[in-house]
């Protein structure tokens, strides 16, 4: 494994995908990554699973120390939020400094209902951050990822690093992608549903608030799940027509809410932006991506159709 260390270059961003396998790969393309951006006195974060942390921060050593470490199961369970709420979160606060950031949001842990808005994520890190002066590293594990998802990382990755050294990739295309992923959400076996506008939101928070009660959801949850419902229907009543259908229902893992209207989103970074200082208004779909633990979306000039899962 050749050793990374990703100084600025013309571009001033940066987002290779490492390819490794096993532990020694793994700390061989990102322990040198991480020493080169601390001799540069350059911020350094790394959001990877705990596993990982764990390794890392053995290898690292005092130098740890200097770096701020996440679990990314927990600040990137919905990868909906780690756009707003780890990447440009970390980046922002640190303006006006070359920033290094090791993010790995796809592990093999992740499922098949998460997985595709982990693909898109990865394809709109390239929308998010073009011009911004950073690198994100983000680390595929070789070994237990299907080949399919290695190929998608080709596509969503301008760099590719591996045993082999590091190359460009012949296949990036993050518009395509994130196109690619827009698919039809399959339909649920059994939901309730209600049609929604302005009128009736009271009604709307009321059947919420049953469904998370029913399921067992803490009380935290389900205040959760009833401000997440109201930013819903308030987006399909400003932006979807006025009016839009809930469906909730219940899976063996989580509580879904899903709103439908006659809008089409044509901003791919909706609700991943995170809210300027003292801004009031299109906060909703932030809202809704911090709040939950995952958000699927599929958007055509027929509709839009935001499903928001939590977790039993």
């Amino acid at each position: 494994m050749s050793k990374l260390a990703c100084a600025p270059g013309a571009e001033s961003f940066v987002h290779p995908a490492l390819f490794y396998r096993g532990p020694e790969e793994y700390l061989a393309g990102t322990v040198p990554f991480v020493l080169a951006g601390i001799a540069a006195e350059e911020p350094v974060t790394v959001a990877v699973p705990e596993d990982n942390l764990v390794l890392l921060r053995a290898e690292l050593g005092p130098d740890a120390e200097r770096v701020r470490f996440l679990d990314m199961t927990i600040a990137g369970r919905n990868p909906g939020r780690i756009i707003p709420g780890v990447l440009r979160a970390f980046a922002d606060a640190h303006a006006g400094q070359h920033v290094r950031i090791i993010g790995e949001p796809i592990w093999p842990g992740r499922t098949d209902q998460e997985y595709p808005a982990c693909v898109q994520h990865e394809a709109l890190i390239n929308l998010a951050f073009t011009g911004r002066d950073l690198t994100i590293l983000c680390p595929y594990d070789t070994q237990n990822l299907a080949p399919a998802v290695l190929t998608d990382a080709e596509a969503t990755h301008p760099l590719l690093i591996d045993g082999a050294g590091r190359r460009t990739s012949a296949a990036y295309d993050p518009v395509r992608v994130i196109a690619d992923y827009n698919r039809p959400l399959p339909e649920p076996a059994d939901a309730t549903e209600l049609a929604v506008d302005a009128t009736n939101l009271a009604r709307a928070r009321a059947l919420a608030r049953t469904h998370a009660d029913h399921a067992g959801l803490s009380d935290d949850q389900a205040a959760d799940m009833e401000l997440v419902v109201t930013e819903l229907i308030a987006n399909s009543v400003d932006h979807g027509g006025g009016l839009g259908r809930l469906r909730i229902w219940t899976t063996d893992r989580h509580l879904v809410c899903e709103v439908n209207d006659h809008g089409a989103m044509t901003d791919p970074l909706a609700g991943r932006r995170p809210a300027a200082p003292g801004q009031l208004r299109n906060r909703g779909l932030l809202l809704v991506n911090h709040m939950a633990d995952l958000v699927r979306l599929h958007t055509d000039v027929h509709g839009t159709t935001m499903r928001v899962h939590f977790q039993l």
